[in-house]
């Protein structure tokens, strides 16, 4: 049996763990709009924490900016196509600041330190010593990472990859904030070593997305774009809490109900997003504290229920034939076994399954049949799921039914979390690759790339704990918190010959390494790239799929920082000495990694000129033009069963998710503003019945065990019970801190996907020690 104990363990809380760490625990119901003053005070307490208010003011005005300005690196939502001046959001404003800091991690810093003793410290602890300044490498003799060259650094990973007897002994992962041209350059090397080994973090958070869109309609994308934000009568936003993963959507939400859309929100959980807020840039909002609603319906379906329900919904439409007929006939296939399926379904298994009345079914229903143009928006909470793949083809169903796909002002809208995650994924990032973009990379870059398929994140900690992946090079991102099972994640990287990872602050992977292990510090997205050409621009691409510049304007943290595709092409001419590649080139200028892009990426044509116009452009979708790229040449409709959903012999279903104050894996501070919890992140997120039934009162330590689909447990202990609006039979709690309870084996065979949402635990009292 894994274990994690609350106090004290990777990623939980420590000594020092936060700004937020050291006061006394409390819970109170959050009752302010979200958004406006409490997040204008929160913006200025990071500006003044991080010790360069001048500079964040600064960055405040360049950020999300088409002239000059540099790309957020926080969430994927649109910019404003008006040019909205202050086109930004407390998080985003906390990623930059915590990037921008004034504090280094330099040689000095690793001399004091072994990685014994670090790895003691929290997470925040960790990267809260700032920016990483030169290249370093594990010595096992002191214990202490030690300076390293950039070329003898290179020349070192370069050895271990032409030592393998296999390509494939060798997994590259990428994290979201990897540009479109470092991207491209970090597949065209893993594709010219020898392997598509390259699990990413969509293979945890969106896979489920692409295979079920590409499956019913072609395209692993959503179709709509923030305009037709603008024209929908209907929004449903499922499985995301908007206030803290999509902060900027608030401004959408808000727009959206003063010209009388409805908007529902599906979430176990009621958030803050869903409630009422005031747009920081709305100056007479804020200055008469004048509050908007978001939203007009909130539906709680059980963890896992959201198929259940949206088949409720569908189950209505046809029984008052609310279809749009000519649409089904020209562009659909499958509706005659979908209308079986329906019709099949009972009601007592919807609402069983769902965990919703028939009467709030059938009220939500009403709502999509009255509405010309619908959005449905989702998130983790739909994909991080056994069936994530079925669910968001039921989406799709429903949306097909009354040809809410192919015009304005509707469709489906998967909320990307992760600047630029989209974008990896566009440029090259698969370990499934398709024929047809390996064989257009083979004929422009001169390359024979391999044609299997390779490993995905599951798939790679299994690889690396049976000693088959000897070398882990983790371009960007905090892989050992990220990933689930931590134990098992940890294991594996040690057991590793060499673990490289590119980052800009120290983190947890850093300290549980392979025999040999790199750390190589990249530039942000907030400074300054020069290049033998000039200073450089990047291209990021949103989670509606416009494509547009971004330049960083800020001095280097370090004159020995190298940027991304700098450092990847330094890693490829060491790993692939005969290469006809012109690494040197590209690093140059990156003009000309986009003019070998534009040859390969469909959509890419004219990229250069394209993404440096005013907020650059749109990559088609041929699905928002009712053109169907599927087997049939038309929209499929899915025939799935609705998943029976009862944990049994006791247990509840738990799902993870982020706080307020924290952006990933990178937690800012001990408080959850929106869910009203102070000092505390060891929390396990109860139904107050549940609570009873257990004999647990607010805050009472508990201890939760998992069970895994082979009959394993973890658990952690020492938590504290927090009563919350959340149904009967469901819990919650923060990631990283539970991705602990998460089994390697507890997949989607779906999607390959962790089931990060989807944990069948137990919750029990915890035995009270003499020092508490």
């Amino acid at each position: 049996m894994d274990e994690l104990r609350g106090q004290g363990a990777p990623g939980s809380q420590a000594p020092g763990c936060g700004p937020g760490g050291a006061g006394a625990v409390a819970q109170r119901d959050y009752t302010h709009p979200s958004a406006g003053w409490g997040a204008a005070r929160s913006v200025g307490q990071v500006l003044a924490r991080s010790r360069e208010p001048v500079t964040g003011v600064r960055a405040m005005l360049k950020m999300n900016q088409e002239n000059g300005g540099f790309d957020c690196p926080g969430c994927a939502w649109p910019d404003d196509p008006k040019g909205l001046h202050l086109d930004l959001c407390e998080n985003g404003i906390k990623h930059v600041t915590w990037e921008m800091t004034g504090k280094r991690t330099d040689r000095a810093f690793f001399a004091r330190h072994t990685v014994t003793e670090l790895s003691g410290w929290s997470d925040y602890a960790l990267e809260n010593q700032g920016r990483l300044t030169e290249p370093m490498r594990y010595d096992a003799a002191t214990d202490k990472y030690v300076p390293i060259g950039w070329d003898e650094a290179f020349a070192l990973a370069g050895r271990h990859l032409r030592a393998l007897g296999s390509p494939d002994e060798a997994a590259f992962y990428t994290s979201g904030r990897l540009a479109n041209e470092a991207t491209f350059l970090y597949q065209l090397w893993v594709r010219e070593f020898g392997t598509n080994n390259l699990p990413d973090c969509s293979n945890m958070c969106h896979e489920a997305s692409g295979r079920a869109l590409t499956a019913s309609i072609g395209t692993g994308k959503g179709t709509v774009d923030i305009t037709d934000w603008e024209k929908a009568d209907l929004i449903w936003v499922m499985g995301v809490n908007a206030a803290s993963n999509a902060p900027r959507m608030l401004t959408a939400l808000s727009d959206a109900y003063k010209r009388g859309a409805t908007i529902v929100h599906v979430n176990p959980l009621v958030e803050a997003a869903s409630r009422r807020t005031i747009v920081p840039h709305e100056f007479l909002a804020m200055g008469t504290f004048h509050a908007t609603p978001t939203g007009s319906m909130d539906v709680q379906p059980r963890i896992g229920g959201d198929l259940a329900l949206v088949r409720g919904v569908a189950k209505v439409v046809f029984e008052r034939d609310a279809l749009d007929h000519e649409f089904l006939a020209r562009h659909t296939t499958g509706l005659a076994t979908y209308k079986a399926r329906c019709a099949g379904t009972s009601w007592a298994e919807i609402v069983e399954a769902s965990g919703v009345d028939e009467a709030t079914i059938r009220r939500l229903a009403d709502s999509y049949i009255a509405a010309n143009r619908t959005i449905i928006s989702w998130c983790l909470g739909v994909t991080q799921q056994d069936h994530g793949v079925d669910t968001v083809r039921e989406i799709v169903n429903l949306l097909l039914l009354r040809g809410n796909i192919g015009r304005e002002g509707a469709g489906p809208c998967p909320i990307r979390g992760h600047s630029n995650v989209q974008g990896n994924r566009t440029c090259g990032i698969d370990h499934r690759p398709s024929p047809a973009f390996l064989d257009r990379l083979a004929e422009v870059c001169e390359i024979d790339p391999p044609r299997a398929h390779g490993l995905d994140t599951v798939a790679t900690l299994r690889a690396m704990n049976e000693g088959r992946v000897k070398v882990f090079v983790g371009m960007g991102g905090n892989f050992a918190m990220a990933a689930p099972d931590t134990a098992y994640t940890i294991a594996g990287l040690r057991k590793c010959a060499l673990t490289v990872h590119v980052s800009t602050k120290l983190n947890r992977s850093h300290l549980v390494h392979g025999a040999d292990a790199l750390i190589l510090p990249c530039l942000g997205r907030t400074e300054r790239d020069v290049q033998a050409s000039g200073e450089q621009v990047i291209t990021v691409e949103d989670s509606m799929s416009m494509v547009h510049a971004s330049r960083g304007h800020r001095r280097p943290a370090s004159p020995d920082l190298l940027s991304e595709p700098a450092i990847i092409a330094g890693l490829a001419q060491a790993s692939l000495p005969g290469s006809r590649t012109p690494w040197k080139q590209y690093v140059a200028d990156y003009d000309r990694i986009r003019d070998t892009m534009a040859r390969v990426l469909d959509g890419f044509e004219g990229v250069n000129h394209r993404a440096r116009q005013p907020h650059g452009f749109r990559l088609r979708q041929p699905a928002r033009e009712r053109v169907w790229l599927t087997p049939t040449g038309r929209a499929a409709f899915s025939d799935s069963d609705v998943p029976a959903l009862d944990p049994g012999d006791g247990c509840l279903m738990l799902g993870t998710m982020r706080s307020h104050d924290q952006w990933n894996t990178t937690v800012y501070s001990d408080n959850d503003r929106y869910r009203g919890l102070s000092n505390l992140r060891t929390a396990v997120f109860l139904n107050r019945d549940d609570m009873r039934r257990l004999g647990l009162s607010e805050f009472d330590r508990v201890d939760v065990t998992s069970y895994a689909k082979d009959g394993t447990t973890r658990s952690v202990y020492g938590y504290r019970a927090v009563a919350y609006d959340i149904p009967p039979g469901n819990a919650a709690g923060y990631m990283p801190e539970m991705n602990v309870l998460c089994a390697a084996g507890d997949y989607s065979p779906q999607s390959g996907q962790p089931l990060m949402k989807h944990l069948r635990v137990k919750v029990r009292k915890a035995e009270v020690t003499s020092s508490e």
